[in-house]
């Protein structure tokens, strides 16, 4: 393995142990206490804490042990690697953490916000490290590869399934909250991976495409793509110009483009994530 592949492995472990930590707290802090079952293998756990009194990260070992074995076994030591860091320290950290965090709110509307902004903010960054927290994930893959059925409709059905636990279990109310955290952390969790709005990409349509392009690339020293566009109603080609900048260039960006041409059609859209010179490095 070389240096730089070392490096990687190790920042990405990091990641991995980092993200489950944050994840672990968000439970601790905000969804255990408060009874909010959002879903997955922890939302178990919660449930079971709640019938028998289980410590909420033994019970969600105990589960991931199994499941953990059964994907090995039948999807591979490559998704197992993948899974084993987060999957293993994220019950740990839970219950290491339960004596010495007192739970946040018992507000059950900050409870489910705050614990889908937190558990969500973890588990983004275990995926941006390219890990996983196991349990329902590894379920949901091993249905997945002897069912035949979408990875994302598998686990909408079991976090469903464990939702409706909760109902039984918690009442209507509770189950409510938790559909809240749910979509909270989907949110967070992509926010995480793709990156704050930082920059804006830019579709220029003009007769005057050439001149446009120098100026940007002169006046705001970005880069501008040329590609081969074809008017489906006139049937003139024309080149439509791209070109990625950041959001405090957008105005001189659009005065650029309309002091060349006031006729020019320009759509300016969210970027996400950009890597490449002028913005991010790829890591």
């Amino acid at each position: 393995m070389t240096t730089w592949r070392k490096s990687k492995f190790i920042l990405q472990s990091l990641g991995t142990l980092l993200g489950s930590l944050i994840t672990a707290a968000g439970i601790v802090w905000f969804l255990a206490p408060n009874q909010i079952a959002a879903g997955g293998v922890s939302g178990i756990a919660i449930i079971l804490n709640k019938l028998f009194g289980f410590p909420v990260g033994r019970s969600m070992l105990a589960m991931e042990i199994p499941l953990f074995i059964a994907s090995t076994l039948a999807l591979g030591w490559g998704f197992a690697a993948r899974t084993f860091l987060g999957a293993l320290t994220l019950p740990i950290f839970v219950d290491l953490l339960t004596p010495y965090l007192q739970p946040a709110t018992s507000n059950l509307l900050l409870a489910s916000l705050y614990g889908g902004v937190v558990t969500g903010a973890g588990i983004g960054l275990v995926f941006r490290s390219k890990g996983s927290t196991g349990g329902t994930d590894e379920l949901a893959a091993l249905l997945h590869k002897f069912v035949g059925l979408p990875l994302g409709q598998i686990l909408l059905f079991i976090d469903g399934l464990v939702i409706l636990g909760a109902t039984l279990v918690f009442g209507v109310e509770k189950a409510l909250y938790a559909l809240i955290t749910v979509f909270v952390a989907a949110r967070v969790i992509d926010l995480v991976q793709e990156g704050i709005i930082s920059a804006k990409a830019a579709f220029i349509i003009s007769d005057h495409s050439e001149e446009i392009a120098c100026n940007i690339m002169t006046r705001l020293d970005r880069g501008v793509t040329s590609l081969a566009g074809k008017g489906a109603y006139t049937g003139i080609s024309r080149h439509v110009l791209l070109s990625v900048v950041s959001q405090s260039e957008v105005s001189r960006l659009k005065e650029v483009v309309y002091e060349t041409d006031p006729q020019a059609f320009v759509i300016v859209t969210d970027v996400h994530e950009v890597l490449g010179e002028g913005f991010k490095k790829f890591n």
